[in-house]
């Protein structure tokens, strides 16, 4: 069988992270709903995921990544993600969800932009323009009220910067680790900061069966699936696609909120829909634009 184009299959890895990721939201609520805390919830999260993951590792006879790899990632893990995750639940509660979303999700412009000023990547009409789309559907995705505070919108500002440079700053360093091993590390690094701060709050822990198979969903799907699928996907697509391409979330997130939880979806929120999916085509399509060459 003809194997699928590197770009093609990229896109399809990111697919199942987008898939992975914009389910967490439906989890997560499932999760507070039988009582669940919120830094027990991450501390699970990253730790059940990590400890699968380095399981996986040795199942496959995998190596973990060079020593000199570990400084990195564990920064990515314990700063970057934790930092990012720290500023968006925050910002949640100086600001609607509407805006916190919308916030968040201007890190694919960010890394385009930041991507081209590095010089990583070459911008192209083309491309502009399906990071525009991408951007302008995710608006119309979100939809509801954009209220906040200064406080809520620097919060999410921030979230939206620290993902950003999470990414361009581990585009090559996961290519150098492989995907599997840098989700591992990045996510027990994580762990440990999450329980630190999950012990200190005296957290609650699941109570239920349906608590558990709440963690359990995140775990499995927003934190395997995603992590490992949005790497994957970024060593064959580079950094600014694949963050462009996650701007599927929202509209997973929306599809699953219509099904399981009987939100309303909106003839806006299907165009956003339309153009962020038009935008996947379009880059998906695309060819690389060589790197700029220093002098």
């Amino acid at each position: 069988m003809r194997a699928l184009p590197q770009r093609l299959r990229g896109g399809l890895w990111i697919a199942a992270s987008a898939a992975g990721f914009g389910a967490m939201a439906i989890f997560a609520k499932l999760a507070y709903a039988e009582g669940v805390g919120l830094e027990t919830l991450l501390f699970l999260r990253f730790a059940l995921g990590g400890a699968c993951l380095a399981l996986i590792l040795r199942w496959r006879r995998q190596t973990w990544p060079a020593p000199a790899l570990w400084p990195g990632l564990a920064a990515m893990g314990g700063i970057g993600y934790v930092g990012q995750s720290y500023c968006y639940f925050a910002a949640l509660r100086h600001a609607s969800a509407g805006l916190t979303a919308v916030l968040l999700y201007l890190y694919p412009v960010l890394v385009t932009l930041l991507a081209a000023l590095l010089g990583r990547q070459r911008l192209s009409g083309r491309k502009l323009l399906a990071v525009g789309a991408a951007f302008v559907g995710t608006l119309l995705t979100i939809g509801g009220s954009l209220a906040g505070t200064p406080l809520g919108i620097g919060l999410g500002l921030a979230a939206a910067l620290i993902y950003s440079v999470y990414i361009l700053a581990g585009e090559r360093l996961t290519a150098r680790a492989g995907a599997l091993a840098s989700a591992a590390v990045i996510m027990l690094a994580a762990a440990v900061v999450f329980g630190v701060l999950a012990f200190h709050a005296a957290s609650p822990w699941p109570a239920s069966l349906a608590g558990w198979a709440a963690v359990l969903g995140i775990v499995v799907f927003s934190t395997i699936v995603g992590m490992v699928g949005f790497f994957a996907g970024m060593a064959k697509l580079g950094a600014a696609d694949a963050a462009t391409l996650s701007t599927l979330e929202p509209v997973v997130t929306l599809v699953l909120a219509a099904l399981f939880l009987g939100e309303v979806v909106g003839g806006w929120q299907l165009a956003g829909g339309a153009l962020i999916l038009g935008a996947v085509v379009v880059l998906v399509r695309s060819p690389v634009m060589p790197e700029r060459r220093a002098g």
